[in-house]
């Protein structure tokens, strides 16, 4: 049986590690992945926290097994019985760092051989040092490491647990996330409306991005949206988009990375439970924000038109607009889809559809903080 051993510190794992690990495991019979100590780093994560990380990303590779080790590698390799050692390289410095290394371990007179993986290149730039500066910026990193360690890095660096609030027009979310804020928690809340940030973008921000922004829904939708002052008369881009659901996703996409920008400026400097409000959550590929984590508000048919009306919106208004986005159980299916692709996170489902009692909002705190350990 062929053995190898792949070492690293994990601190934390990402794609780029995976790859390489997953192509040895192709390879060799038995990989042994080690999570190493290096006295000279200062890590972020502790020992075992950086070994259940990755543990728990390669749970799905049969022939490997992931543990602590202290020392020389060579040395922990010849324990294990392994006969080569896999490295993943990256670039020049990477190799010439490498082969240093294979010359040291050489030197040993241990008989264990190096294995060089080339990284690809869509994965060349990632790095457990990269992923932490990013995220230390509120930036993507949704491509570098699965969703348990991105959450795991918005909690250690940011001190952030995101949670995605959504649901049908009228389900309450606005409600909802208030109350929560109001819930008497010992930890801050804050409630992040997607919404608000899109009117910022039609409505209010100057910024050169923006005003392009506005131009090409104008080009689109009809130049007469734009009004003197240079932003958009939502009232008529609303009768326009809500009444065709094609025309909803068109306008979705053109504000999906305007909306991504303003988002990570508002998540900057908060810390606590955030909020991410939204209804659109689901059908946007937004999910990765809350880390497939999501309150899923229900509400029935009479209290939703209800509470539509109050918008002073007429009952033909609100039957189009609520057909342009998925109902509960569309969104249900959608979350649960992503959910299972990504193999993480949490739905937790309530019926708002006669505003729920504090008791009950508490109750939902209590089981979000315990889901992340609070």
């Amino acid at each position: 049986m062929s053995r190898a051993m792949y070492a690293f510190s994990g601190d934390p794992i990402t794609y780029g590690h995976i790859d390489i690990i997953k192509r040895a495991a192709a390879v060799f019979d038995h990989v042994v992945v080690g999570i190493g100590v290096n006295p000279q780093k200062n890590y972020l994560f502790t020992l075992e926290e950086r070994t259940e990380m990755a543990q728990w990303s390669l749970r799905g590779i049969a022939n490997i097994e992931v543990c602590a080790f202290s020392g020389l590698l060579v040395d922990y390799a010849y324990e294990k019985n392994a006969s080569v050692i896999v490295k993943g390289v990256r670039n020049p410095e990477d190799f010439s760092y490498e082969n240093v290394l294979h010359q040291v371990g050489e030197s040993q007179k241990l008989g264990i051989d190096t294995h060089i993986l080339f990284a690809r290149p869509e994965l060349a730039h990632v790095s457990s040092g990269a992923v932490k500066d990013i995220q230390k910026n509120q930036g993507v990193i949704h491509h570098y490491v699965p969703l348990l360690v991105k959450q795991k890095l918005e909690s250690k660096i940011s001190g952030q647990c995101i949670v995605g609030v959504t649901g049908e027009m009228g389900s309450g979310k606005t409600y909802i996330s208030r109350m929560l804020q109001d819930g008497g928690s010992d930890i801050p809340i804050h409630n992040i409306e997607l919404d608000h940030i899109g009117h910022q973008i039609l409505g209010e921000l100057t910024e050169p991005a923006y005003v392009h922004v506005r131009e090409e829904i104008a080009s689109i939708f009809g130049s007469d949206l734009i009004a003197p002052d240079g932003f958009i008369d939502r009232k008529a881009l609303g009768e326009i988009v809500f009444n065709d659901r094609d025309q909803l996703q068109v306008l979705n996409k053109m504000l999906y990375t305007p909306i991504s920008v303003r988002l990570r400026r508002e998540l900057l400097g908060k810390q606590g439970i955030v909020l991410v409000n939204a209804a659109l959550l689901a059908e946007t590929d937004m999910l990765h924000i809350c880390n497939n984590n999501v309150i899923l508000l229900e509400v029935d048919k009479a209290t939703q038109t209800q509470r539509l009306k109050q918008r002073e919106l007429t009952f033909d208004q609100i039957q189009t607009r609520v057909g342009c986005q998925y109902d509960t159980v569309e969104k249900r299916a959608q979350i649960s889809k992503i959910i299972k692709r990504d193999h993480y996170g949490h739905i937790w489902d309530l019926d708002n559809s006669n505003n729920c009692t504090p008791s009950r909002v508490r109750q939902l705190l209590s089981e979000v903080k315990e889901y992340f350990g609070i």
